[in-house]
């Protein structure tokens, strides 16, 4: 499995990313549970937000972003994709 880093950055419609935020965050809690999104949150200043996930690689990972409210809802302009060597961290297990 491999770990990637993804910023999204918000588009200027607060409003209706609002309207969509409960959907999305309810989709990234469940892919929490099965292990997919091992951390996520927005920014402090709401311009966006940042998720690790684990997936096999990054069409996989496609895939989970494609499914993703926020994706269909075109609120967000921005999903940066990074891999990510995550080497340290006390939820690491490998």
């Amino acid at each position: 499995m491999a770990r990637f880093a993804v910023e999204l950055v918000f588009g200027t419609d607060s409003e209706k990313r609002l309207a969509v935020r409960p959907a999305h965050r309810e989709y990234i809690a469940s892919l929490a549970e099965k292990g997919v999104v091992l951390a996520a949150g927005p920014y402090a200043d709401d311009t966006g937000a940042l998720i690790i996930y684990e997936a096999a690689d990054e069409t996989a990972l496609q895939e989970v972003i494609a499914a993703d409210p926020y994706s269909p809802a075109n609120v967000v302009t921005k999903w940066d994709v990074r891999p990510w060597n995550a080497l340290l961290g006390s939820w690491l297990t490998d």
